[in-house]
């Protein structure tokens, strides 16, 4: 296994904290995006690199020397609600992170889309699916990942949907939608980062929610 130099934004939320350990466990440098007053909730084991992930211009320069790029902004808990936001945070992130990625080189680039197309979330996954493009746009490498939702601390309640789930998957006629927009735990989901990460891609590769889970039989 090849150890990577990672650049991470949204170092400090739900899927940063979770799975930043793993890859300093597993030998990687880990170089984190984080505002002055959020360093102390950055996971123990990588470097702090001050900035802003909707201002490029702030962290541009710091991107090198890392030959990978992880991109983990997001709206927390979204919601119908927050369509807004989507855009303001979401997809302005992105945006920032593709051109520094960009401008820096980076060999392959990480990113945590979401499932579509989606009910009731238009404003989410539309905002998720520009942010693929303009990571086409900028001819990349990267591997797209395309979660629905991320069981664990704090987002337990979708548990409940797993007996419907469960018939879904079972009739023809939606076992197909049932499995794309399937629950994953936030082991599964870090272990499909990691995963992504150590086996870099050329072009674009999209990991849809059966492919995520299929990942935790290949684990070493």
């Amino acid at each position: 296994m090849q150890r990577r130099n990672v650049f991470v934004t949204g170092a400090t939320g739900y899927l940063g904290r979770r799975m930043i350990p793993d890859l300093v466990e597993r030998g990687h440098t880990v170089r984190a995006l984080v505002r002055p007053e959020s360093r102390g909730r950055l996971p123990a084991g990588c470097e702090a690199i001050t900035g802003n992930a909707l201002d490029g211009a702030s962290f541009a320069l710091r991107v090198p020397p890392s030959d990978t790029f992880l991109h983990l902004v997001g709206v927390p808990h979204p919601s119908p609600a927050k369509a807004a936001l989507f855009r303001s945070v979401d997809l302005a992130s992105i945006r920032a992170s593709a051109e520094a990625a960009a401008q820096a080189g980076i060999a392959h680039f990480v990113y945590v889309s979401v499932a579509h197309p989606a009910p009731v979330m238009k404003a989410y996954w539309g905002a998720r699916a520009e942010g693929e493009a303009i990571l086409r746009e900028k001819g990349l490498n990267a591997t797209i990942l395309r979660p629905w939702y991320v069981l664990g601390p704090g987002h337990r309640w979708p548990y409940l949907l797993l007996p419907a789930y469960w018939m879904l998957e079972r009739l023809p006629a939606t076992r197909a939608t049932a499995r794309r927009l399937g629950l994953l735990t936030l082991e599964e989901m870090a272990w499909a980062l990691v995963y992504a990460i150590e086996s870099p891609t050329e072009g674009v590769r999209t990991l849809e929610v059966p492919e995520i889970r299929d990942l935790r039989t290949d684990r070493s």
